[in-house]
C-alpha cells in the first residue's frame, strides 16, 4: 500500500526566503506573483519565480503562486497573461480567490481555492471540488470534527494552516479595512484595523473596555495536533507568513519539518512529499521567531483564550519575573528551562498600565540585568513579567548557513573499452549515464586503487548530493586522483543539468466542469467583482448576483466582518447560549461599528 504523502507548505516573501524554506525542509513554498496577490507589497518577478521553481524541482518540491485578490474587468486579460507566463516559468499551482480563473482560457495549471473563498462547509468544498479546483484551503476556524466532516464527503486535497498570524474575520469575509479607509483586504491592501485599539460600549454609553486590542488574536500554533489533523484528512500543512523575515521562515519550517518527520516515523503510513535528507544546524524554537502567544484556534473546540487584548505585537518567550528593582539594574527570576538572557537581547513587558514597553539588555550577569536606559525610564517594576522578543545569539546563528538538504545518490561504475561508464541515479529517480575516457592501467596496489576511487567519488561536498551506494564492476585500475575528480564534477554537472530541465507540459487549455451552485442568489459576500466571475455563477444557475463590496458605494448598514471569536466571552460577559446578548458599540478615533452577538453559535457579526 502506497504511503500517504503529506506536504509541508512554507511562505516566501522573495526568492531568498523561498530557497531557504526548501533547504530547511519545505515540500512546497507559496510566493506572490508579480501582481494580484493578497499581500500587494510582496510581489515577485517572473525571473525570481522561475529560479525558485528550478531550485524546488531539484528536490521534487513544488511552487505555488498566490493570485488571490479580486480582479476588476480591466485586469482580466493581464491576469490571464500572467498565469500563462507563470505556467511557462514552471509554477505548479495557483492559489486564487476569484472565480474568473475558472472561466479563463488557461493551460492545465492546478488551481487551489484560497482560504479567501470562505471554505467552511462540506457543501461549499464539494462544490469547489466539482468545479475543477484540485485543492481547497480550509477556513482557519474549523475544528477537527468540522474538517473530518468535509473530508468524509470530498476527495479533493485539503490544506489547512498550522502556524502563524490569524485574521479575526473569516477569510474573504472582511470589509472593515475597506469600509474605514478604502483599503480592501480582498484586493491585497488590508490596513489591519483589527490590530488597533478599540473601546467597547453599551448602546447607552457605559464603557466595558477602553482602548484595548479587542479584535487582535494570538498566533496559531497547532504543532501539538499534527496527528489529529492528518487523521481528519489534511494533506498539506501551511505556515502563514509571506511578510515574515528570513529567520522566521528558517526556524518555523525547521520546527514543523522535524515534528512531521517524527509523526511519520510513529505512524509508518505517511511520508513527506519531496526528497532530500535535511540537517538543521540549530534547534528550532517557535517562540524565538515572531510570536504573539499560541492558540490552536478552535481546532479542539472553544478551549482557552484566542485573543491578545493587551498588545498586537510579538512578545516572544516568557523569561521570568522581576524580583528586585534597583537604580541601574533589575533582578530576574528566570523560568525553568529558559536559556539565559545575554548582552544584546531584546526584552519587553507590560507596564502597570498594561502598555507594552521594550528595552535592550545592555549588560547581563546571571539574573542581574542592566538595561540600555536608566531603570526609572523603563517603567520596570517588581513583579513585571519579562519576555524576550529578540534572542541575539539565536538570530546570529540563523544568519549563517543553518541547514543542509542532500539527495541520496547511487552510482554504478564499470570498465568499458577505452574508459569507464558511469550511471548515477538520485532519490527522486533522475538518472544520467556518462562515458569517461581513461587509459586502462592495472593497479599495482589493487586495494588502494579501489579505496581511492571510492573516496574521491564520495567527495560531494558543495553539491546537493551524498553518496549512498557505489557499485564497481571493474578490475582495479590506477586512475590519477585528478581524473577521478574530473569524472565526479562532470557527473554532477550532468545531474544538475537534468534537474534543471523543466518537465514537458501540455499548454492546451483546460475546460472546467459546470455543476449547479447550491442556490439561485448571492450577495456581496460572494465577492463577484468582474464579468467572468458573474458568468461563472450564471452558468451554474445563479440568477441574482449582487456586486462585490469594492464595486459599489453603500450607505445602508451591512456586515463588515463575521468572526468565531467573541469579545463578550473573552471579557467574561457571556450571557450563555440560552440568552441573546444585546448589541454593543465598538469604536475608536477611526471608526464606529455595531457588534451583534451570535449567541447560539458563539460568534460575532460586526456591522457598519
Amino acid at each position: 500500500m502506497e504511503k500517504q504523502r503529506i506536504e509541508l507548505l512554507s511562505p516566501a516573501k522573495d526568492l531568498a526566503c523561498g530557497m531557504a524554506a526548501i533547504n530547511h525542509g519545505a515540500d512546497a513554498v507559496y510566493i506572490g506573483a508579480p501582481k494580484f496577490g493578497a499581500r500587494a507589497t510582496v510581489g515577485n518577478s517572473l525571473a525570481d519565480i522561475e529560479a525558485l521553481c528550478r531550485h524546488a524541482r531539484l528536490y521534487g518540491a513544488k511552487v505555488h503562486v498566490t493570485m488571490n485578490t479580486l480582479l476588476f474587468d480591466a485586469e482580466l486579460e493581464e491576469a490571464r497573461s500572467q498565469v500563462i507566463a507563470l505556467w511557462n516559468a514552471g509554477v505548479d499551482a495557483l492559489i486564487v480567490q476569484d472565480m474568473a480563473f475558472l472561466e479563463m482560457d488557461l493551460p492545465a495549471i492546478a488551481l487551489h481555492a484560497s482560504t479567501q473563498t470562505d471554505n467552511r462547509t462540506p457543501g461549499k468544498v464539494r462544490f469547489l471540488e466539482e468545479s475543477g479546483f484540485e485543492r481547497v484551503i480550509l477556513a482557519r476556524e474549523l475544528s477537527l470534527k468540522e474538517i473530518r466532516a468535509i473530508s468524509d464527503v470530498t476527495t479533493v486535497s485539503l490544506e489547512a494552516f498550522v502556524h502563524g498570524a490569524l485574521c479575526v474575520s473569516y477569510s474573504g469575509q472582511c470589509w472593515m479595512s475597506a469600509a474605514m479607509g478604502g483599503r480592501s483586504a480582498n484586493r491585497g491592501t488590508c490596513g489591519q484595523p483589527c490590530r488597533l485599539g478599540w473601546s467597547l460600549k453599551e448602546t447607552g454609553g457605559k464603557v466595558l473596555a477602553e482602548d484595548r486590542h479587542l479584535l487582535s488574536l494570538k498566533d496559531m500554533d497547532r504543532s501539538a495536533h499534527l496527528a489529529g489533523m492528518m487523521d481528519a484528512g489534511i494533506s498539506s500543512f501551511k505556515i502563514e507568513g509571506r511578510l515574515k523575515s528570513m529567520d522566521y521562515v528558517k526556524n518555523v519550517t525547521a520546527f514543523y519539518r522535524q515534528a512531521l518527520d517524527r509523526e511519520f516515523e510513529r505512524r509508518g503510513g505517511a511520508t513527506r512529499d519531496s526528497f532530500g535528507a535535511v540537517t538543521h544546524h540549530f534547534t528550532p524554537n517557535l517562540e524565538k521567531s515572531f510570536f504573539r502567544g499560541g492558540t490552536d484556534y478552535y481546532l479542539s473546540g472553544r478551549r482557552g483564550k484566542v485573543a491578545s487584548f493587551d498588545t498586537p505585537k510579538a512578545m516572544g518567550e516568557r523569561m521570568g519575573t522581576v524580583v528586585n528593582v534597583s537604580k541601574d539594574h533589575v533582578t530576574l527570576k528566570r523560568e525553568k528551562g529558559r536559556t539565559p538572557i545575554v548582552n544584546g537581547d531584546g526584552l519587553c513587558f507590560l507596564d502597570e498600565q498594561k502598555r507594552l514597553k521594550g528595552l535592550k539588555a545592555n549588560r547581563v550577569d546571571g539574573g542581574l540585568i542592566r538595561p540600555n536606559v536608566p531603570v526609572y525610564k523603563t517603567g520596570l517594576f517588581k513583579g513585571a513579567v519579562i519576555y524576550r522578543n529578540h534572542d541575539h545569539a539565536f538570530l546570529k546563528l540563523l544568519e549563517k548557513e543553518s541547514a543542509e538538504r542532500l539527495l541520496a545518490l547511487t552510482l554504478q561504475v564499470k570498465e568499458v573499452k577505452d574508459g569507464l561508464w558511469i550511471a548515477a541515479t538520485d532519490e527522486t529517480g533522475r538518472s544520467i549515464t556518462h562515458w569517461f575516457g581513461v587509459e586502462p592501467m592495472p593497479a599495482r596496489d589493487k586495494e588502494k586503487a579501489r579505496q581511492t576511487l571510492e573516496t574521491q567519488l564520495a567527495k560531494l561536498g558543495g553539491t546537493p548530493f551524498y553518496l549512498k551506494r557505489l557499485t564497481l564492476n571493474m578490475s582495479p585500475l590506477f586512475i590519477p586522483v585528478s581524473d577521478i575528480n574530473r569524472l565526479r564534477r562532470e557527473m554532477v554537472d550532468l545531474l544538475m543539468e537534468e534537474a534543471g530541465t523543466p518537465p514537458r507540459r501540455e499548454s492546451a487549455s483546460v475546460e472546467r466542469p459546470v455543476v449547479p451552485f447550491p442556490g439561485t442568489s448571492i450577495d456581496y459576500k460572494a465577492n463577484v467583482a468582474n464579468a467572468l466571475a458573474e458568468q461563472f455563477y450564471t452558468k451554474r444557475g445563479v440568477t441574482t448576483i449582487e456586486p462585490a463590496f469594492e464595486l459599489k458605494a453603500r450607505e445602508n448598514e451591512l456586515t463588515v466582518m463575521e468572526t468565531r471569536h467573541c469579545i463578550r466571552e473573552t471579557l467574561g460577559l457571556c450571557p450563555g447560549k440560552t440568552s441573546q446578548a444585546e448589541p454593543l458599540i465598538l469604536e475608536n478615533s477611526k471608526g464606529r461599528f455595531t457588534v451583534h452577538f451570535l449567541c447560539g453559535e458563539c460568534g460575532m457579526r460586526i456591522e457598519r
